[in-house]
């Protein structure tokens, strides 16, 4: 199989995968705050989807150098679809903790198709190539995979408008089968074992540049998650009466605009680059600043009440691009300073980072909404913002980006 119809093969499931991960997202938020859940109680529910999520990037480096990146792909789409499954028992038997432990089965599935779809990149390229096309590919998986979630949130908010909770689980469970049984054929020859016998102890990585960079990364995700994930939905519903298909098309239209900022990022910081003469470090630090002064001044627009719906929409389409950009860099560096032979160990660490952001900004979410409502969740996310631009000071002053 050629490498670029390799690369095809891989991102189109992790596209069909990432179709059914937002749906499911915006599915649970919009269904149970239905319920009469407290926004605390719904980002409880999530715990265990970001907390398996920390383990799987962890673990899953180890397992995909062991095994291969094919296996790591299929076991991830094989486990959503049980998680997707799980959830279409009748509405009495939905638990907190089984809702968790379904969640937790997604979580697992999301990052071991990440991880290996974003470590197979690295291996599209020969050890000494030059890695000027390697920020565009990355780009455009990045991208497109956050375009496709966006799409997913959507098609979660319409399916529960129009066909409700338990029918939308099936709908996304068959799609995700016909996926898998196209994939396993394609995959055959797709992906093999990479040749490196990892060892337990090497699963934290002793690279400082992957440390400060899976550090900024915490920070940068926890303050994404900190009032995307549920303050914002939670916010729409309730203090704006948007309905549920209403919602699942403005996060669509967010994310399919963050996706597209993510996979032409290569091009505008490459600009950025001519003009500055910057090096990646200090771009990463630029973007970071600018990102957070955008909540700062999207709770002071509230707390003022200078526009709700005017500072929502526009703060969030100024946050998206800036946080696009910025996640993108991320998401090129680890990827270019890790190497073939530890690139999914790599990879997973600094995804372990990511989901540990997620999480803290999931639970905070909830939490600081319930008692501080979106203002309060806008504040933690600057300063979340503020020690993301602490840490990348210390990334080394590469010079590498290029489309």
């Amino acid at each position: 199989m050629s490498p670029l119809r390799n690369y095809l093969v891989i991102s189109g499931t992790y596209w069909a995968f990432t179709l059914t991960d937002g749906a499911l997202r915006m599915l649970v938020v919009l269904y149970f705050y239905q319920l009469g859940y407290s926004p605390l109680s719904i980002a409880s529910l999530f715990l265990f989807y970001e907390l398996f999520g920390i383990v799987t990037n962890l673990l899953g480096g180890l397992a995909a150098t062991r095994f291969g990146l094919k296996s790591t792909l299929l076991v991830g789409l094989t486990l959503q679809i049980f998680a997707l499954l799980m959830l279409t028992v009748p509405t009495e038997n939905l638990t907190v903790l089984y809702v968790m432990g379904a969640q937790a089965l997604s979580g697992i599935a999301k990052d071991l198709n990440k991880m290996s779809a974003k470590s197979s990149i690295k291996q599209l390229f020969p050890v000494n190539a030059k890695d000027n096309k390697l920020f565009k590919w990355v780009a455009i998986l990045t991208g497109s995979k956050n375009i496709l979630k966006g799409v997913g949130f959507f098609l979660g908010g319409f399916l529960l408008a129009h066909y409700g909770f338990q029918t939308a689980l099936f709908i996304l469970a068959f799609s995700l089968l016909i996926t898998l049984l196209l994939a396993i054929p394609l995959l055959v020859s797709s992906q093999t074992k990479i040749n490196h016998k990892a060892k337990f102890s090497q699963l934290f990585s002793n690279d400082p540049a992957v440390n400060w960079l899976s550090a900024a990364r915490f920070f940068l995700f926890g303050s994404r998650d900190v009032w995307f994930v549920v303050a914002l939905p939670v916010y729409l519903v309730s203090q704006l009466n948007w309905q549920f298909d209403q919602v699942g098309s403005f996060f669509a239209f967010w994310l399919a605009g963050y996706g597209l900022m993510q996979a032409y990022a290569p091009w505008l910081l490459q600009y950025c680059k001519q003009t500055r003469h910057s090096t990646d470090r200090k771009i990463t630090q630029q973007l970071a600043i600018i990102l957070a002064l955008i909540p700062a001044g999207m709770a002071l627009g509230l707390y003022l009440s200078l526009g709700t719906n005017w500072i929502i929409i526009n703060g969030l389409a100024l946050y998206g691009i800036i946080f696009a950009l910025n996640s993108a860099v991320h998401s090129y560096l680890i990827i270019e300073w890790s190497d073939h032979q530890k690139i999914s160990m790599n990879v997973g660490f600094y995804y372990m980072a990511n989901a540990g952001g997620r999480l803290t900004g999931t639970i905070l979410s909830g939490l600081v909404y319930q008692y501080y409502d979106l203002i309060g969740c806008l504040i933690i996310s600057s300063f979340f913002v503020v020690f993301t631009v602490i840490l990348s000071r210390h990334l080394p002053a590469s010079n590498s980006i290029s489309p």
